[in-house]
């Protein structure tokens, strides 16, 4: 059976926002016109549409495991994030692509605490294993809280490290299309750090 609270919330949605925004949601169903991709953490606390208190349309976004852009490459036949970057890219024509890493991300502690597979095909381990660059850099040795916000800051960087390897966006970027913008997001203290290109230090939004 559909999930109860699913069709409640359906409800409660098709009767307020819905009607009231009906002529927004007529608009989108013709086109959508986001200036803004977001990547960020398939966890569950950490929705972007409500952290960025955005609208439908507003927001191109993909989420995976500890949002994780790998590098560059066209082996494999199954490349869900780096098609989602090739259609924001190419297709809508984004003007910004921001990564959004988070506090307790459980992908980064599993990738820290070695974890044993949750199953045979051991996707999350084979996924996390590109972790493995910003972990050599962050040298994790205690786990500590702070070790592993490090790391989770590091996972940030190498994503936006990862997405120059792609050429149509490197070229965009280069010409001064394209920004790339890291940031972290405290879920306890709803604060939001942003990464500055210049430093690559990540500071405050908001005092």
């Amino acid at each position: 059976m559909f999930p109860s609270r699913l069709i409640t919330g359906y409800k409660t949605f098709r009767g307020n926002r819905f009607a009231r925004e009906r002529e927004r949601y007529e608009a989108l169903a013709e086109a959508q016109r986001p200036e803004i991709m977001v990547i960020g953490c398939c966890d569950s606390r950490v929705p972007p549409e409500v952290i960025f208190d955005a609208n439908p349309g507003e927001m191109f976004v993909v989420r995976n495991v500890a949002n994780l852009v790998p590098p560059f490459e066209t082996e494999g036949e199954y490349h869900g994030t780096s098609a989602a970057l090739e259609f924001a890219v190419q297709g809508l024509k984004v003007k910004h692509i921001v990564v959004l890493g988070h506090a307790g991300c459980g992908g980064i502690r599993a990738y820290a605490d070695d974890a044993a597979p949750l199953s045979p095909g051991d996707f999350i381990g084979k996924w996390m294993s590109l972790i493995a660059p910003a972990a050599a850099r962050v040298g994790l040795r205690n786990k500590t809280p702070d070790e592993l916000q490090r790391l989770e800051l590091a996972v940030v960087d190498l994503s936006l490290a990862n997405l120059m390897t792609f050429p149509c966006i490197r070229i965009l970027v280069e010409r001064g299309r394209l920004n790339l913008h890291g940031s972290h997001y405290g879920i306890a203290d709803g604060h939001l750090l942003v990464r500055d290109p210049a430093t690559a230090a990540f500071g405050p939004v908001v005092d």
